[in-house]
C-alpha cells in the first residue's frame, strides 16, 4: 500500500515522529451595518452602528490568522470599512477606503473582507472610511502573539480596550452638509467619550460612564485607541502612572508617564499597576490644541474602581496637561523609541532612493454656491486631492486611463518661508486626482512640513499599507542640510499614523515592498474632506509574490 505525501506526513505526526505545524486559524465575523437609537447625553438619536453596538465589536485574532468579515449594509448610506494599521500585503482590495481601494458597499449589498494578519501583533482598530461615518462606526482589533510567544513586558493580570471618541447630539452627516453649504466647518462635537460614554461631567450622563474594576497590587494592560474625528487627546488616570509599551501595534522601549498624547488614528498600550489606596479614580481625556483657535475643552471621564469600594465614593480627577501645553506634547513624543531587539528589530532604511517633501496648507477658495461666497480647502504641495468616481486600485490594476495622474510633485512648486508670517494666499493651489508612482522595494523618505497658510496647525498623517519610521521632527522650517544629521536611525518609533507638530515638520522613512495603491491623508476628518490627502501607487516587483493579488469576485461595483 502506498500513501500520498500528505497522508504519510499526517501518519508520522500521529505516531509522534515529527510535530505537526501550528496551523493558522480562520476567524469569521459578521458585521451588520444598521441604524439604532442610542442615548449618550440628554436624549436618544439614531446613529449608524455595527451589530447595533456603539462602539462596535472588538475583533480578536492571533498573528498569522486569516480573517473573514462579512459586511451587510442595512443603512441608508454607502459604506466601507478600513482595517487601520493592517498592512494588507498585496491585498489592497481588503484595505477599505472608499474610491481608493474599493467602491463602497451600497445599501442592501454585501461584501466580505478577506485578509491575513502577517507579522503584526498588538492593538489596531477598524472604522468606516467614507463620509464622516466613522463618528460612530468603529471598534478595536486585538492581535495576540503567536502561541507560546510572550509579551516583551510583564504579563498583565487582565487587559481592557479603551476607545476615545466624539459624540454629536445631531446627525453628523447633516451637520457636514450644512457646513459645506456655508463654506464653513460643521459644528464641533458635543462631547468626548470613553468607550462610547461621556462620563458624569456632562449633563444627563450619570448612567453613561464606563467603569473598570481592578484589584490591589495587580497589573493591567490598557489598549488605548483614539477614534475621535478631529481631536488629539491627552489621557491620564488620577493617582496612577502609566508605562508605555506599544504604539500602533509595535513594541516600544518602556517608559513611565503621568499623561499620554494620542492623535486620531493612533493606538497606545500602557501597563497600569493598581498600587494606590483602594478607591475610585477618574480616567480622563481632553483635547490638545496649541493654535490660536477656539479650544474644545470637553473632558470625557471613565472610572477605575478598586474591588470592594462603594459606588458612593466620589472619584478623584487626574491632573491633565493644559490644552495648549506644546512643551509636554513634544516631550512626550520624544520619549517614544522602538524596542529594537533581535526578536523585534527596527529595520530603518539607511539609504534613501526617493526624497519627498510635502507642504501642508489650508486655504480659502471662491465658492459661488456657498452662502459665504468662499469655502475652506486644504492641500499637499498646493494640490487639493479630488476623489475619483471609481476605485484607484481598480483603475490601476485594469489600466483604466484617465482616472488619475501619476505626476504628484516630489517637492512644492513654490518654495516660501513655510512657518513665517501668516499668509492668506493659496499660492496657486490646483485640484486633481494626482498620485506618486513609487518603484517596488525602493526606500522613501518623506518630510511633511506644516505651513502658515491661513494658520499653523498640527496634523496626524496616516499611511495605508505600511508602517514607517519617524526618524526626525522639529519646529519651524525643515533644513535639508542640518536636520538630517540629527535623525534617529537606530531606534526611531515605528508607526502607521504620525503627528506633524504645529508650525513644524516630521520626517518618515519606509521601504515600498507592498505593491498596490495606498492612501495617505490627514486623519482629521475635517481636513481630509477639504482635500488634505493623496496616494502612492507602488509598482509590482519582478518576483512571483511581488505583485498585486487579483480582485475578489464580490468586489463592490461603482
Amino acid at each position: 500500500m502506498f500513501l500520498s505525501k500528505r497522508v504519510y506526513f499526517l501518519f508520522l505526526c500521529l505516531i509522534g515522529f515529527i510535530s505537526p505545524p501550528v496551523l493558522a486559524a480562520v476567524k469569521q465575523y459578521q458585521f451588520d451595518i444598521q441604524v439604532k437609537n442610542v442615548s449618550r447625553l440628554c436624549h436618544a438619536k439614531p446613529i449608524v452602528t455595527v451589530n447595533g453596538r456603539f462602539p462596535g465589536p472588538t475583533i480578536y485574532v492571533r498573528e498569522g490568522d486569516r480573517v473573514l468579515v462579512n459586511v451587510t449594509n442595512h443603512a441608508q448610506y454607502n459604506m466601507s470599512i478600513h482595517w487601520h494599521g493592517l498592512k494588507q500585503f498585496r491585498n489592497g482590495w481588503a484595505d477599505g477606503p472608499a474610491y481608493i481601494t474599493q467602491c463602497p458597499i451600497k445599501t442592501r449589498q454585501i461584501y466580505t473582507y478577506d485578509f491575513n494578519v502577517t507579522g503584526q501583533r498588538g492593538t489596531l482598530w477598524w472604522h468606516a472610511h467614507i463620509l464622516w461615518l466613522r463618528a460612530t462606526v468603529y471598534g478595536a482589533i486585538v492581535i495576540m502573539p503567536k502561541p507560546g510567544t510572550p509579551f516583551p513586558f510583564p504579563q498583565p493580570h487582565l487587559e481592557e480596550v479603551i476607545i476615545l471618541g466624539e459624540w454629536w447630539n445631531n446627525d453628523v452627516e447633516e451637520l457636514v452638509k450644512q457646513g459645506n453649504k456655508l463654506g464653513l466647518p460643521p459644528n464641533a462635537s458635543d462631547a468626548h467619550t470613553i468607550n462610547g460614554k461621556p462620563g458624569p461631567l456632562f449633563p444627563c450622563s450619570e448612567k453613561y460612564t464606563f467603569a473598570m474594576e481592578v484589584e490591589q497590587g495587580k497589573t493591567y494592560l490598557l489598549r488605548i485607541i483614539n477614534a475621535a474625528l478631529n481631536d488629539e487627546l491627552f489621557f491620564a488616570i488620577a493617582g496612577h502612572n502609566m508605562t508605555v509599551v506599544e504604539i500602533d501595534a509595535v513594541y516600544t522601549k518602556p517608559f513611565t508617564t503621568q499623561a499620554l498624547l494620542i492623535a486620531p488614528g493612533q493606538t497606545t498600550n500602557v501597563l497600569v499597576r493598581a498600587t494606590q489606596l483602594p478607591g475610585r479614580y477618574f480616567m480622563a481625556a481632553r483635547p490638545f490644541m496649541d493654535v490660536p483657535l477656539s479650544i474644545d475643552n470637553k473632558t470625557a471621564t471613565a472610572i477605575l474602581q478598586y474591588k470592594g469600594i462603594s459606588n458612593s465614593i466620589l472619584p478623584i480627577l487626574p491632573r491633565l496637561p493644559a490644552p495648549n501645553d506644546t512643551a509636554y506634547a513634544l516631550s512626550y513624543n520624544s520619549k517614544l523609541r522602538s524596542l529594537n531587539t533581535p526578536q523585534f528589530p527596527a529595520n530603518v532604511p539607511l539609504k534613501v532612493d526617493r526624497h519627498l517633501f510635502y507642504t501642508i496648507g489650508l486655504g480659502m477658495n471662491p465658492c459661488p454656491s456657498c452662502l459665504n461666497g468662499t469655502q475652506l480647502t486644504a492641500s499637499l504641495n498646493n494640490i487639493t486631492f479630488v476623489m475619483p468616481e471609481i476605485g484607484l486600485l481598480q483603475a490601476h490594476y485594469f489600466n483604466n486611463k484617465g482616472v488619475f495622474r501619476t505626476d504628484f510633485p516630489d517637492n512644492p512648486p513654490t518654495p516660501f518661508n513655510y512657518t513665517g508670517v501668516p499668509l492668506t494666499a493659496n499660492l496657486g493651489t490646483t485640484s486633481g486626482t494626482r498620485v506618486s508612482k513609487i518603484a517596488y522595494n525602493s526606500t522613501v523618505q518623506l518630510v511633511l512640513q506644516d505651513t502658515n497658510l491661513l494658520t499653523v496647525e498640527s496634523h496626524p498623517f496616516h499611511l495605508h499599507g505600511y508602517n514607517f519610521f519617524v526618524v526626525g521632527t522639529g519646529i519651524g522650517n525643515f533644513d535639508p542640510k542640518k536636520d538630517p544629521a540629527k535623525f534617529n536611525l537606530v531606534d526611531p518609533p515605528e508607526r502607521n499614523t504620525v503627528g506633524v507638530p504645529t508650525g513644524g515638520w516630521t520626517a518618515i522613512r519606509f521601504r515600498a515592498d507592498n505593491p498596490g495603491v495606498w492612501f495617505m491623508h490627514c486623519h482629521l476628518e475635517l481636513h481630509t474632506g477639504w482635500g488634505l490627502k493623496t496616494a502612492f501607487v507602488v509598482e509590482n516587483g519582478k518576483g512571483p509574490d511581488q505583485s498585486i493579488l487579483p480582485p475578489p469576485k464580490d468586489l463592490p461595483p461603482c
